[in-house]
């Protein structure tokens, strides 16, 4: 461990000491999450169309979803992408029995948030974030007890949040009875809250009655949202959405006033059909809307710009992303230009390029997932733990990947004007061609095809190879033995650009390329100064068939340059360019 890690853990033992705080009950006013040094005591309010923060001033939200967190969804671990959290749940009971069940869910959720986690995103540039939960993780519907162990790790989050000054938005993502027929609605397949209204609606009452008396008091927290993503079944629309928010906004009034309250639309939170009859009755709420698989320009949202305006209260993009980094880049500045905050879906997955965070599968929790997606036979109990319990060990914050593409798409002001190095390179030596400057599309790299704008699971425009980074350059694992990643699917056109430190000499270069025919052509260039010859990729067996090729040699003067590699004519794998 860093010593940087040892002295958190010092520290939250001292903090943890000093808090000290109790747990709510069903018969108390809330959890105790005082924290040393955090004095505010007034709350988040929205004041027209803006949303103001404690001091009264307005505000444009940025933050990250904790999803996975308490929501867990199949496809955020690869997982068959059916598992919502019963189905998981289920499945992991077959393989380990009830009783391991219950400490592999302690030890997942104990580890996929934790202190280091909320340190790490303050850091970033988030100012928020939003805690997705399904509403079985604090109720069980059958014993109608509420799950104070559940309440408890709530409340500690709480308190790293006053700590290290993160607000808080709770999700309720999966309601009694399942408001979409989704597996992340956690549904069985019919959106109950709907067709059982009468049974579900009275429950979703109680656990956000239950919520607001515990936390009506915490200033940490700006709001509620109320309901994920409803997607109403045929015969139902949109007074039933309507219906829903107004039995259940005066029964949260009575015993919370202070709260801002987050109004997600129909069909997966884009569209408000009758919606706007809430505003002129509730006040301090916001229109919280969902954007995926769609172009980045005002047109996608002038819409909702138009129900801002009729209905004079603030728009918050409540979630967003599973996209390349342009298409971060893009939204949250479009969204941002209009003074809508925005919340990233999210922090962490396993395996990922889309979001920072990344954990590491294993050998045995491979076994687990295959023998569930059907390819593969029924793992040993033995295998079944020792991979389930090594996956959730390996989501605690130390052990994963940071992805700072991905955080510099999101926040860095630089990103879409000058590069940034992505690693530190040096001439004499290796520059990996993955080890592009991070920088937008057109900046730090040209690639035809950048981002995703459409739901078609056939498009996929950023990184085919899905490995490494989250632009639209294409990465994948390598053959070549010197290196980890190529680029590949190189076009005609393409380039990307490295920030090199140089010392003075005399360097041949070669680059290490791959093909499966000819007709490429590589050129590279210091500081826009072409400075090789532009030779012919020959055809070397196949796209992971690794040759070196000469591209002569160029005197530098000591200093620091930017290096830019051209595909003149594409058709070729790239995995280094070498200067010795």
């Amino acid at each position: 461990m860093s010593s940087r890690y040892n002295t958190f853990l010092l520290a939250t033992l001292v903090l943890l000491l000093a808090c000290n705080p109790s747990t709510g009950n069903d018969d108390d006013d809330g959890p105790n999450t005082d924290v040393p040094g955090f004095t505010d005591e007034t709350f988040f309010k929205t004041d027209g169309q803006e949303i103001l923060n404690r001091q009264g001033e307005p505000v444009v939200i940025k933050g990250f979803g904790l999803g996975g967190w308490l929501m867990p969804e199949g496809y955020m671990f690869n997982m068959p992408g059916d598992f919502g959290p019963t189905k998981l749940r289920n499945a992991i009971t077959d393989l380990l029995g009830e009783s391991e069940t219950e400490r592999w869910f302690e030890e997942f959720r104990t580890n996929y948030v934790q202190e280091e986690d909320i340190i790490a995103m303050k850091e970033w540039g988030a100012d928020h974030i939003r805690v997705p939960f399904n509403h079985k993780v604090f109720y069980d519907i059958e014993t109608e007890k509420f799950n104070q162990r559940e309440f408890e790790r709530l409340d500690q989050l709480l308190v790293w949040c006053k700590r290290h000054r993160l607000d808080v938005i709770l999700d309720m993502h999966g309601a009694p009875g399942a408001q979409s027929n989704k597996e992340i609605a956690d549904s069985d397949g019919v959106a109950r809250l709907w067709t059982e209204y009468d049974k579900y609606m009275p429950i979703t009452i109680k656990i956000w009655t239950e919520i607001a008396s515990r936390y009506k008091d915490e200033t940490i927290i700006i709001g509620y949202d109320l309901l994920n993503e409803p997607v109403t079944p045929d015969g139902y629309g949109a007074d039933d959405v309507l219906r829903f928010h107004t039995d259940l906004i005066p029964e949260i009034r009575k015993v919370d006033e202070n709260h801002i309250l987050f109004i997600n639309g129909n069909y997966f939170s884009t569209t408000f059909d009758k919606l706007d009859l809430l505003a002129p009755v509730y006040d301090n709420i916001v229109y919280a809307f969902h954007k995926y698989w769609n172009e980045t320009d005002q047109g996608t949202i002038n819409y909702l710009l138009a129900l801002r305006d009729q209905t004079n209260t603030p728009l918050w993009l409540g979630e967003t992303g599973e996209n390349s980094n342009p298409w971060f880049y893009e939204t949250t500045r479009l969204v941002e230009s209009q003074n809508i905050g925005w919340n990233l879906w999210t922090h962490k997955k396993l395996g990922t390029i889309t979001s920072p965070l990344s954990s590491s599968g294993n050998e045995n929790y491979t076994k687990v997932v295959e023998f569930w997606k059907g390819n593969g036979p029924r793992p040993t109990t033995q295998e079944a733990e020792d991979g389930l319990f090594q996956m959730a060990a390996d989501l605690a914050f130390e052990k994963t990947t940071l992805r700072p593409d991905v955080v510099a798409a999101l926040f860095s002001p630089s990103f879409g004007s000058s590069n940034q190095p992505y690693a530190e390179l040096k001439i004499p030596g290796d520059i990996p061609a993955a080890n592009y400057d991070i920088g937008m599309n057109g900046v730090s790299y040209f690639d035809r095809e950048y981002k995703r704008v459409s739901s078609d699971d056939d498009q996929n425009t950023g990184n085919i190879g899905w490995e490494y980074r989250n632009d639209g350059v294409d990465i994948q694992t390598t053959e070549d033995p010197i290196t980890e990643y190529n680029v590949g699917w190189l076009e005609d056109g393409e380039w990307m650009e490295y920030t090199v430190e140089v010392t003075a000499g005399t360097y041949d270069i070669t680059a290490r390329v791959a093909a499966a025919g000819t007709g490429g052509r590589i050129g590279i260039y210091r500081d826009g100064i072409p400075i090789t010859n532009e030779p012919s990729v020959p055809n070397t067996g196949g796209f992971q068939s690794w040759q070196n090729l000469d591209l002569g040699s160029h005197d530098f003067e000591a200093g620091t340059y930017t290096i830019r590699v051209v595909a003149i004519n594409g058709g070729f794998n790239l995995s280094m360019i070498r200067f010795r």
